[in-house]
């Protein structure tokens, strides 16, 4: 009998609570565009201890390593005594480091005994069946068909319905859970309201959910799955920057509402219905899970980023470089390259190597947010950071237009044929008859591509081209009109997009003669997370085409005159070259030289030379943090396209630091490729536009890009992608470990770990910014997301005093404290 007086909610309380629920899960965004994102998000306004405490009693989450880790790092020395005593007396605790050591159970290491039940795992627990994987599973199966992205042959859901309608269809006719043995469940779906909140209100009715127990537990049901939750809230996102509602992950949460529901009725016994109203009635969410050793781990945890914080410290106090902005002498080129950690190794290197060579970091979309349109394709892409939407739509194209129109008919069908072609391997019948005769045919190709002499699959790039278009390709600007609709970009927007861009990278005079905008991508095969390895800032794509679009804008004559109106001289001489920084091999390619002359021709071969002994370095330094044996430009480029590479290349793992100050400050200091480096001088920032601009775009990106590495090492079950070596795309959207189950979310385990051994060391980023402290605050007291991470210990804040050496750390309440 239900109780109405505890079940009956209101159509507003239900509405409200489904929407909070759906704010704490953050996006995962397809294979096609992997971009790095904070798994937790919805919790920034929370402090990062409660957030641990809560995750940990919620699905038994963990936000830091087993305290074995942290002991091994306190042996080494990599965890001072001090600095834990720093943090154990600043939790006023009396216990000393040596007791508190000592104190330590790593038998129980830091997992919960408990997490909150939902009613499949009650079921599951009382019937002895695994209704929890069950349910995961069917949901999954329909939504990997839902959301296809064109990987399975025939489309086997309705798209064009709604995500609650698509599934009550398809659910209502599902024989799998009845021969299974919940018998009716198919005619309770289809009993349930067509209207996703009213379906939603009638379940936790059923389930006769109270109203302290409803948030944790519609919180717990997404936690579940939480792979496909966070692929919806992605579309939610995205459909947010268009200016559209947000409802798509509501519905997704009413359809694990509905399964419960009426897994509970199909079940419908004594023992279940007790349990579970007994269950319901007496929660309470204490937050106190396993909280002895996990308060301790996260001791151990602070401990650990406060040394390493130190040891950055530590190195802004060797030699000093004074800022310079006086200086006259024209430098042969300046190198502006993406702010990725990555670039941090390659810079060092290049200004070791030629001294005529400046480098600087800006975000790698240059600020020139665009949806890109490679040729032959009927979609763009978005080249710009997940924060942004796209302003302006860029074709690809070729110098004339008959060159244009050829190789989009061979790029069409050239895909036409591998659509068929595939087809024919793949289909029911005919893979049968394509395997006896032409199987043997691929044993060259299988050879060639095991000992890696060949790509194993080609790059969707030059797809369709020949290698004489493919070096000739180009950006159209000009706005115009095509069978896309408005393209290029208007004039006076070019102007404003290439001012804005130059004030930002603090790069308004003293120009070289050639100014690079290095944009980077990576190479690899077999590899579903590949885009991952490309520009976060260009949406998980290379960083090509803003380059081209920069420097295309930037060496427009008119956009030149329009720019010396506001007192931004470019010099004539002065050209803008587009380059690509392949991160997997370390090699850099400039574009479309047709434009220089002869002159600048033969200076670049200077510049070019320069570039490829700073790879080779590059290449050596990567080599030796990855313990690769043999020589190691050929190892180096051999994992590139190596189909059998778990970790073709390092990726952003180490990341520890981000830089927001003159290059002067950090010219002689070798981060070892952990440190993300933005250039900015403070003086050149009247207002202080730019300051703000920086800490809240890229300073929000790479603490997304730091808490994701963090999350997947200290908790790759719940916060990680698993084994890479188990995943099967699903859907082209996302992979599975496994055959079955939930999208997994963040990182693999290959990316973070090298065996048992953590390859990214989990600490907090520390920003460290030079300017004013008031200038600072000012920032944070005018943008609430920005001052919340600080505030609330999920990033740590610095400031450069005038000398270059790290003299102040934020502490919380806009009050900082002299180092």
């Amino acid at each position: 009998m239900i109780d109405l007086s505890i079940s009956k909610i209101s159509d507003q309380l239900v509405s409200k609570e489904l929407t909070m629920a759906c704010e704490k899960v953050a996006p995962l965004w397809s294979l096609e565009n992997v971009v790095a994102v904070n798994p937790f998000m919805g919790f920034a306004d929370q402090k990062f201890v409660d957030t641990a405490e809560y995750l940990s009693e919620l699905a038994n989450i963990q936000m830091a390593l087993p305290s074995s880790f942290y002991l091994e790092k306190y042996r080494e020395g990599k965890i001072s005594k001090s600095d834990l005593e720093w943090v154990l007396s600043k939790e006023a605790s009396e216990v000393k480091a040596d007791e508190f050591l000592n104190g330590l159970d790593i038998s129980e290491d830091v997992k919960s005994k408990r997490s909150i039940l939902s009613l499949a795992d009650m079921a599951t627990k009382i019937t002895g069946k695994d209704w929890r994987s069950f349910m995961t599973s069917r949901i999954s199966f329909w939504a990997s068909a839902y959301f296809d992205k064109g990987q399975a042959a025939w489309k086997a859901s309705d798209f064009e319905s709604g995500i609650f309608q698509s599934w009550k269809a398809e659910a209502g006719i599902d024989l799998t859970p009845e021969i299974q043995g919940l018998k009716g469940f198919r005619r309770s779906i289809k009993a349930l309201p067509d209207q996703p909140e009213e379906a939603a209100r009638e379940a936790i009715e059923m389930l006769e959910i109270t109203e302290e127990f409803l948030p944790v537990y519609l919180h717990k049901l997404l936690l579940q799955t939480a792979g496909w939750s966070a692929y919806i809230a992605q579309i939610d996102w995205n459909l947010e920057l268009q200016g559209e509602s947000k409802t798509k992950l509501k519905e997704f949460l009413t359809i694990l509402l509905c399964w419960e529901a009426c897994l509970m009725k199909a079940i419908d016994t004594d023992e279940l219905n007790d349990a579970w109203e007994n269950y319901t009635e007496n929660f309470k969410f204490s937050k106190s899970g396993d909280k002895k050793s996990l308060s301790a781990n996260l001791i151990l945890q602070e401990a650990f980023n406060r040394t390493v914080q130190r040891e950055i410290i530590e190195k802004f106090k060797g030699e000093k470089n004074p800022v310079n902005t006086s200086e006259t002498t024209q430098k042969l080129a300046q190198a502006i390259f993406c702010i990725d950690v990555r670039s941090e190794t390659f810079r060092r290197n290049l200004e070791k190597i030629d001294t005529a060579i400046e480098t600087m970091g800006f975000a790698g979309f240059f600020a020139f947010p665009i949806n890109y349109m490679p040729l032959a394709h009927e979609h763009g892409q978005a080249q710009c950071p997940a924060l942004l939407a796209p302003a302006y739509t860029i074709e690809e194209s070729l110098p004339d237009l008959t060159q244009t129109a050829r190789a989009e008919e061979k790029r069409q069908l050239k895909y036409q044929a591998r659509k068929l072609w595939k087809s024919l391997k793949s289909g029911a019948v005919t893979c049968f008859s394509f395997v006896s005769p032409l199987g043997i045919t691929f044993l060259v190709k299988l050879l060639t591509d095991t000992f890696r002499l060949t790509r194993a699959v080609p790059d969707p790039a030059k797809v369709g081209y020949s290698g004489k278009d493919f070096k000739n390709r180009t950006v159209n600007i000009d706005h115009a009109h095509s069978h896309h609709g408005k393209v290029g970009i208007p004039l006076d927007k070019q102007v404003e997009m290439a001012a804005n861009a130059l004030r930002a990278m603090s790069l308004t005079e003293n120009f070289a003669r050639f100014v690079l905008l290095i944009g980077h991508g990576s190479s690899s095969v077999n590899n579903p997370h590949a885009s991952g390895l490309d520009c976060g800032a260009c949406g998980g794509h290379s960083g090509e085409a803003n380059a081209k679009v920069a420097a295309k804008v930037l060496n427009n004559p008119e956009v030149r005159n329009a720019l010396r109106e506001i007192q931004i001289d470019i010099p004539n001489e002065t050209v803008f070259l587009a380059g690509l920084h392949d991160t997997t091999t370390d090699e850099v390619e400039f574009e479309e030289l047709n434009q220089l002359n002869p002159d600048q021709i033969k200076e670049l071969v200077q510049i070019k030379n320069s570039f490829a002994l700073a790879g080779r370095l590059t290449r050596k330094e990567r080599a030796g943090r990855m313990a690769l044996k043999g020589e190691a430009d050929k190892v180096i480029k051999d994992r590139s396209k190596d189909w059998s590479q778990v970790r073709p290349e390092w990726g952003l793992a180490g990341c520890y630091s981000f830089v927001i100050a003159s290059r002067e400050r950090t010219r002689n200091i070798d981060f070892q490729g952990r440190s993300f480096l933005h250039s900015y001088d403070w003086k050149k920032d009247e207002s202080f536009k730019v300051l703000e601009l920086i800490m809240t775009a890229p300073m929000i990106v790479t603490s997304w890009i730091s808490l994701q590495y963090f999350a997947s090492t200290v908790d790759n079950k719940n916060m990680g992608a698993g084994n890479k070596t188990l995943h099967n795309v699903t859907g082209g959207v996302g992979v599975l470990e496994g055959f079955s189950g939930d999208l997994r979310v963040g990182l693999p385990q290959q990316s973070v770990f090298s065996g048992d051994q953590v390859l990214h060391e989990p600490v907090k980023l520390n920003v460290i910014i030079e300017a004013p402290l008031e200038a600072i605050n000012q920032v944070l007291e005018n943008h609430k997301n920005v001052r919340d991470l600080i505030d609330n210990d999920w990033i740590h804040l610095l400031a450069l005093g005038e000398t270059g050496e790290v003299s102040y750390r934020y502490i919380g309440d806009l009050q900082w404290e002299k180092i």
